[in-house]
């Protein structure tokens, strides 16, 4: 069907340009009003794929819901919808179109907007800048020098040629610029528009904390006006009943001294009518008898003085002292976002152990602070855009079942920090990541971010020795030969290293593990001491597996005394009991432990040879909880017992029984450490008094081979003997 098509230019008095399309053979009809100055490029953009309108591939084609999409457009669509139905349905209202038969091709242009790109062109070839000097001279603008000019200025000084200066038409050059303006005035706008959103919340948290503040002194004060009023009612009560008391004891001798005088008067009736001597002689005697009696009733029984003293002691200074130090208004001069803070220990953290982080504080002139106070704010959450991380430790078993328990999942809430005010301007962030991974630490002062907001952590699930001793076999000062067992000072001073090879104990630093010097005693001959312990009275306690002796020494390595038991066949192995100081002395001959009291008397057995629960066949090592349970480690399982030695359960940490544990150790907390040894690797597990494995040293960087003894601090470390290193490690275990 041919279109008669007639479009009508018409211009207004006001510059506004009017463009009408109309169809006379269709209901199509076009009609807009156009101001030039208001007019973008938007309107000559598909909302489909957001391209320019041209006369090729993304020619504007006008559909029969009257809605404009490009030819490139409506050519995919109706590839992808018709399915032989021949329609398809338009993108902006989801109406259906049928398909004429040329295809998308044939659908009718958008005259309209042909027009429009038409009038576009148009003035944008009027309003092209001319050069003032050379009026037909297109002005240019050079990129590179930053300078305007047309080709007759230049004088050939510029080219666009490769490495020279970039020169583009002017008009492009304004049209870029403008639209950088207006980006950077947006974005400047969007900027303030932040800044009096946050200043306005500052202000409401400002109204808030003012009434708090302000309810919180009318509370205090209130407070204090009750004490005071309560105070005052027991002094006005204490002297009421101090004024009563007295009051009562006057009127019942006034009531008494009237009664006599009523006694008085009444026999002093009629005397001057007597004429019976004997009868005025007995009344004379009478009276001189009351007349005594009155003499005692002269004196008041009490007194009228009463007084309320409120400056005998100095508690009315006491209190004006206290009341002007009531309270106190503290403001803040910290600046959150010029705050910063960083992780301080261990980097990178290590999963299930404390790390800690370090902020600081700065004023608003960017100077230190040097008080605290500010209300810190610290969550540490897993970062959503980190990779998936290990795990930190193998499965860990059930509780006395050897069933491995599932991995802990890594939780989405945040996790708790504790925040420590050094009231120096500075405050310590402590946090616990529980599996490996990066974290967010997220630190907000007054509600408001730091500067690095969040801080990112990188947990390790690796945890290796902060300290290392030794490394070679021999007899020097950083020498082993066979490191068997190790104990360490309740004060944490010194770490006793038992060296059975070289008949000797080497002392160390506990906290640096550096060499301080030897114990050498006759006792320790014979290279087959293979317990140690320290105890409270003297010091050391060894056991001698050869001569089956148990030796008792000070920290110098003055023996003090030996003691031995008939039952013992094979002592290996031996601990203090901290409450009563007893002696637990491991017997893997005799398949028990033998209990001695401080002084070295047998106290009772523990256990017996056999399969069965409480029952031992390879023992290799024993402990002490904090409340007096036995603890025995045999093959891959720890047995428990009272403090009486009676046995209480099992606990397995391997279902399949292929690992030893080795060295034993509780601390304070009741977390038992032992080492163990599988198979393909050695490591350290941190168990509960249940059983349940709550961390792994597996010492990554620094694999350990045979580790035996062992001994906590007070500080959550443990120092691990390592026979097939020949080394001493200290490793922080929770």
């Amino acid at each position: 069907m041919d279109r008669e098509t007639i479009l009508r230019h018409q211009l207004d008095a006001g510059g506004q340009r009017m463009v009408t399309l109309s169809n006379m053979s269709s209901t199509l009809v076009e009609t807009v009003s156009i101001n030039y100055e208001d007019f973008n490029e938007s309107f000559l953009t598909c909302g489909t794929c957001l391209c320019m309108y041209d006369g090729g591939e993304h020619t504007p084609k006008l559909l029969p819901c009257s809605h404009t999409v490009c030819l490139h457009c409506l050519t995919r669509i109706a590839a992808s919808q018709t399915r032989d139905t021949g329609t398809f349905r338009c993108p902006i209202c989801r109406e259906l179109i049928t398909i004429p038969r040329g295809g998308v091709p044939a659908l009718p242009p958008s005259f309209l907007v042909n027009q429009l790109l038409d009038l576009m062109s148009r003035q944008r070839r009027e309003v092209v800048p001319k050069c003032a000097t050379h009026l037909n001279q297109e002005l240019l603008f050079c990129e590179t020098c930053d300078s305007v000019f047309c080709t007759l200025c230049a004088g050939g000084s510029h080219s666009n040629g490769p490495g020279e200066h970039t020169i583009i038409p002017f008009s492009i050059a304004i049209k870029r610029m403008s639209e950088i303006l207006l980006y950077k005035a947006n974005e400047c706008i969007a900027k303030l528009s932040q800044a009096e959103e946050a200043v306005s919340a500052e202000l409401q948290r400002l109204d808030v904390a003012t009434e708090t503040c302000l309810e919180q002194v009318s509370s205090s004060i209130a407070e204090l006006s009750a004490a005071l009023d309560k105070r005052k009612a027991q002094l006005l009560e204490q002297v009421t009943q101090a004024s009563q008391a007295k009051r009562i004891v006057l009127e019942e001798q006034l009531a008494l001294v009237a009664a006599e005088k009523q006694k008085v008067e009444k026999e002093c009736d009629g005397l001057q009518y007597q004429v019976e001597v004997r009868s005025i002689s007995q009344r004379i005697a009478s009276l001189g008898v009351k007349l005594e009696s009155a003499s005692t009733l002269h004196e008041p029984r009490e007194n009228s003085f009463i007084t309320c003293e409120l400056k005998h002691n100095d508690s009315l200074s006491q209190v004006e002292t206290a009341l002007a130090r009531l309270g106190r208004v503290r403001t803040s001069t910290t600046f959150p976002s010029l705050s910063s803070a960083v992780l301080e220990m261990p980097v990178p953290a290590v999963a299930r152990l404390p790390a800690l982080a370090r902020l600081w504080t700065v004023d608003y002139h960017g100077c230190p602070r040097k008080t605290g106070g500010d209300p810190v704010t610290a969550e540490l959450v897993v970062d959503p855009d980190a990779p998936a991380a290990a795990p930190a430790a193998p499965a860990p078993a059930g509780p006395g079942q050897g069933s491995p328990a599932a991995p802990p999942q890594v939780p989405q809430a945040p996790l708790p920090c504790q925040v420590t005010d050094w009231d120096d301007g500075s405050y310590t962030i402590r946090f616990r990541p529980w599996d490996a991974g990066r974290y967010l630490l997220k630190l907000s002062v007054m509600d408001r971010p730091i500067q690095n907001y969040p801080l990112k952590v990188e947990v390790t699930p690796h945890n290796n020795p902060v300290r290392t001793f030794g490394g070679s076999r021999g007899l020097g000062k950083a020498e082993f030969l066979q490191p068997v067992g190790v104990a360490v000072d309740a004060e944490g001073r010194s770490a006793f290293v038992l060296d059975t090879g070289n008949s000797r104990i080497k002392v160390l630093c506990a906290a640096d593990l550096s060499f301080q010097r030897h114990i050498e005693t006759a006792e320790l001959a014979g290279r087959s001491c293979t317990g140690i312990a320290c105890t409270k009275e003297h010091g050391l306690v060894v056991v001698n597996w050869r001569t089956k002796q148990v030796i008792e020494m000070t920290e110098e390595g003055e023996v003090v005394r030996t003691f031995t038991h008939a039952g013992f066949q094979e002592p290996i192995a031996l601990a203090v009991e901290a409450t009563f100081g007893h002696i637990l002395v491991a017997d893997n001959g005799a398949c028990c432990v033998f209990v001695f009291d401080s002084g070295g008397k047998p106290l009772f057995q523990v256990g017996r040879k056999g399969s069965g629960p409480g029952c031992f066949s390879m023992i290799s090592g024993v402990a002490a909880a904090p409340s007096g349970e036995i603890l025995v480690a045999e093959n891959d399982r720890v047995h428990v017992f009272t403090a009486k030695g009676d046995f209480q359960e099992t606990l397995t940490t391997d279902a399949k029984g292929k690992g030893r544990i080795g060295g034993l150790a509780c601390d304070a907390e009741g977390r038992i450490v032992a080492t163990r040894v599988d198979k393909a690797r050695a490591y350290v597990h941190v168990l509960s008094l249940k059983g349940q494995v709550v961390n792994t040293v597996d010492s990554h960087d620094a694999p350990l081979k045979r580790p035996c003894g062992l001994a906590v601090t007070s500080d959550q470390h443990v120092v691990v003997v390592d026979l097939g290193n020949d080394t001493v490690s200290k490793y922080r275990y929770w």
